[in-house]
């Protein structure tokens, strides 16, 4: 363990930790904690929803795939990247109108049961529980990710790696909730960015160049340089159906309730789609060149997902490499402190405040709301004590599990009026349960990612039942037409 290396890192840490305390001092009450108070400008929300979006898995899992399989990987990043545009484009203004229309809904369970009149507060617990379950899987794919960051930056052994990551993120996600977690993912963002620029030009230029990177794969798996490999029609559908998940992500969909006006929201989907371009390509490039800086240096890496940690140690000076390694960590931290937060909210405001304790003071949901921080965090640490799982896995079912229970519902619940309560919760429980279900099928008879077939599954299924259940009131009609002459206007 270099001393440079060490001390960046720690600096880097005990910075975020810093923000952490400062919004500890700002945060007033539940609103504040949980979104923020909606006063985001738009840098702020673009480069935190691309942040909380992307996780370990652009930095870890993403260059792992194109280090194993080639080009071909890179179907997933075009279905990503279409599928951010249409959200941005098509619901993010329309969720920020319609949720601060409703009551100043300030949680996807919140804005469900206000759109669809759920006076009994059964959609609010059924999106509570599938929050719970599929956050449970990501959360603990982060801190996975984290432990793999440290294990093999500083030598530690997993367990200990483990413990040290998981106790940064959530010290100041405890502290500052929302602000917090936002500014730093503001930070974390442009890190990340800047890394994924830098690493892989400067990998290319050590091998070479272009031409000579794409001629030393040739010369040991030339399958790598086609985009169509072992690739059938349905998997590449599969992993352009990764851009799907984007519309039910509630740790995504957040950002775009607190940015501060609607108007904002041009100048977000610009600078958010820029980002994620950049950062993606970058992603790309790491593993795929790094496939070809291995050979060129027969370095051995046992494990793919450590492609990016294994280049900045051999390529920088220990001093950037300090930072390069802590822009994995803020992959890491700016997803795991946005699905802790949206757990935490979804457990005080849906479940504590809107079922058990109506009267409860504006302090004592701020309280609450820490300590679920921590008891979400304990259960993940829990599932991550397995060192052997995969980044990329534990993603792929989680990032299913919300884009087929939310995503459909999201899209239908903002641009078709009489979709009702009934509907809403036929589609939630059908996607949910398809990727369940369809999970262990996938490589079998059914080699498509589950998150197409539950997506499609719920889409129906919210037409079909909302033409059987009890109609929207006047009132309920009125708000969405209101929505609609506002994102007209």
């Amino acid at each position: 363990m270099e001393l440079p290396v060490l001390t960046s890192f720690s600096i880097y840490m005990l910075f975020m930790i810093g923000i952490g305390v400062y919004f500890y001092f700002k945060t007033d009450d539940l609103s504040d904690y949980v979104l923020g108070g909606r006063r985001l400008g738009p840098s702020v929300t673009a480069l935190s929803a691309g942040a909380s979006d992307m996780s370990g898995w652009l930095l870890l899992g993403l260059p792992g795939l194109m280090y194993t399989d080639g080009i071909v990987g890179s179907w997933i990043a075009i279905g990503l990247i279409v599928g951010a545009f249409i959200n941005w484009h098509y619901v993010a203004k329309a969720l920020r109108i319609y949720t601060h229309r409703l009551n100043d809904s300030i949680t996807i369970p919140d804005y469900f049961a206000n759109r669809f009149e759920d006076k009994e507060n059964i959609l609010r617990v059924v999106t509570a529980v599938v929050i719970l379950l599929f956050y449970t899987l990501y959360t603990s794919s982060g801190l996975v990710g984290g432990a793999k960051l440290f294990e093999a930056a500083f030598d530690l052994d997993y367990s200990t790696a483990l413990m040290i990551g998981s106790f940064v993120i959530v010290s100041y996600t405890f502290l500052g909730g929302y602000n917090a977690v936002s500014w730093t993912d503001f930070i974390q963002g442009i890190l990340m960015m800047l890394a994924l620029i830098i690493t892989p030009l400067v990998v290319i230029f050590h091998i070479g160049g272009i031409d000579e990177g794409l001629n030393l794969i040739a010369s040991v798996d030339s399958t790598k340089l086609d985009m169509f490999n072992s690739a059938s029609l349905i998997g590449i559908i599969s992993l352009l159906a990764w851009g799907l998940g984007y519309f039910g992500q509630p740790h995504i969909l957040v950002r775009f309730m607190s940015i501060r006006h609607e108007d904002d929201m041009h100048r977000a989907k610009l600078i958010g789609m820029t980002w994620m371009v950049l950062s993606v390509v970058g992603s790309l490039a790491v593993g795929f060149f790094g496939f070809a800086y291995v050979i060129a240096e027969g370095v051995n890496i046992n494990d793919s997902e450590k492609i990016f940690i294994t280049l900045t140690q051999l390529l920088f000076n220990p001093w950037i490499a300090g930072f390069l390694l802590a822009a994995i960590l803020a992959a890491i931290m700016s997803t795991i402190d946005s699905q802790l937060l949206v757990s935490s909210s979804v457990l005080t405001r849906d479940i504590y405040h809107a079922m058990l304790r109506k009267d409860a003071s504006n302090s004592e949901l701020v309280w609450v709301g820490r300590a679920t921080v921590v008891i979400i965090a304990l259960v993940a640490w829990y599932i991550s004590t397995d060192k052997d799982s995969s980044v990329l896995q534990l993603v792929s079912y989680a990032w299913a599990g919300f884009g087929a229970a939310f995503g459909p519902l999201v899209i239908l619940s903002l641009y078709k009026r009489n979709i009702n309560r009934l509907g809403a919760l036929a589609g939630m429980i059908t996607g949910s349960l398809t990727v369940i279900i369809w999970k262990p099928l996938e490589g079998g008879l059914f080699d498509v990612y589950e998150l197409l077939p539950g997506f499609v599954f719920a889409w129906l299924a919210i037409l079909l039942f909302s033409k059987i259940g009890a109609q929207n009131s006047e009132e309920g009609l009125q708000a969405f037409d209101d929505v609609h002459k506002s994102l007209k206007g």
